[in-house]
């Protein structure tokens, strides 16, 4: 939608060309990951207050050593995340992404500085009430659409909840 996703969308394919490992954490450069933007029919999103980054996300990461398609690994980790069993992938949209993003993940300890190739992904609960809070998470929060301005997202993650957004009100 914007200079910024295609370009990422460039350098994830030649990131793809020059990388044997792609998924799962062994490539130290970085790797594909998926990541879920939650939504309820009360036009809210769930988000995550991460602990290690310390700021609110949407739900998602690395895929499993065999997993091999972004969207299992979204739905996963989606499912861990929140404990929610009845997520679905958006009926209009289906397994396909609605964004994709390529961001830095700050070095850590023994972790060096690595790219998070992201793929992110529409699912949907009829069940929200039933979120749990995971060891991964300080805080679970639904958040209405409307109500994300002032949450720290970067552009990337602003640009893919407007997405949402605009998904819901067509």
């Amino acid at each position: 939608t914007d200079e910024k996703e295609r370009s990422d969308i460039a350098f994830i394919a030649s990131f793809i060309e020059t990388h044997n490992l792609v998924f799962g954490k062994a490539n130290p450069n970085g790797h594909i990951t998926g990541s879920a933007l939650v939504i309820d029919d009360h036009q809210r999103i769930l988000l995550t207050y991460h602990k290690k980054l310390q700021r609110w996300l949407q739900l998602g990461g690395h895929s499993d050593d065999n997993e091999y398609d972004p969207a299992t690994t979204a739905y996963r980790e989606a499912r861990e995340e929140s404990g929610l069993i009845d997520l679905k992938f958006d009926p209009e949209i289906g397994p396909i992404p609605i964004d994709i993003d390529v961001h830095i993940i700050p070095a850590r300890k023994a972790v060096a500085a690595h790219y998070h190739l992201d793929f992110r992904y529409v699912l949907r609960t009829l069940e929200p009430d039933r979120i749990e809070l995971t060891a991964e998470s300080d805080a679970l929060e639904w958040v209405p659409l409307s109500s994300t301005h002032n949450l720290g997202f970067d552009p990337a993650l602003v640009r893919a909840v407007d997405k949402v957004r605009r998904l819901i009100e067509s």
